[in-house]
């Protein structure tokens, strides 16, 4: 993994969080138990402060950023999507962004929510609890409760912990 110290601030990774070796967290970040940051994700907290709370996955390629002296907190038992760009300030306990997503400046995305693929959430704007959103700008479409995308909100965070713990334990440079 790749940890860089910024104006005195250095990540601070929970012992039982994975960090994929290609992954890049700078100054203010840090990363509860059960939490996992995937290959080429960069979590950059330098002019802002990044917690990713425990159980949570930070999927492949994904940027985690927010504006200076706002604190971005994910989780727990979040999932942030493969390359997702977030820069916001929170995502919900058991929140899914789906892949491709953006969650722009001081937006929130509530619990349980599910963001599907390829939607932008745009500044300031308050996804509610509970719910599937979607679109370009991102709105609540239907409460996530008995449809196929409470399926994946249930299930990601938990499917994660475990490949987490099976990249820790046979990962190598080929």
């Amino acid at each position: 993994m790749n940890l860089f110290e910024f104006e005195g601030k250095r990540p601070d990774v929970h012992p039982d969080a994975w960090i994929a070796p290609t992954a890049t967290l700078i100054g203010d970040v840090t990363i509860e138990p059960g939490a996992s940051v995937w290959y080429g994700a960069v979590l950059r907290g330098d002019v802002c402060r990044i917690v990713v709370k425990a159980g949570t996955n930070i999927q492949d390629n994904s940027v985690l950023h927010a504006g200076p002296d706002q604190v971005l907190t994910v989780g727990p038992d979040a999932t942030v999507g493969h390359g997702c760009v977030v820069h916001c300030t929170e995502v919900g306990e058991r929140a899914l962004v789906g892949n491709g997503s953006t969650l722009l400046d001081g937006a929130k995305v509530g619990a349980g929510t599910l963001v599907a693929a390829g939607s932008v959430v745009t500044p300031g704007a308050e996804i509610p609890p509970g719910v599937v959103a979607a679109g370009v700008p991102c709105k609540a479409t239907k409460p996530i409760e008995g449809t196929s995308s409470q399926f994946w909100v249930d299930t990601n965070a938990p499917y994660y912990a475990d490949l987490a713990k099976r990249h820790a334990a046979t990962a190598r440079p080929a």
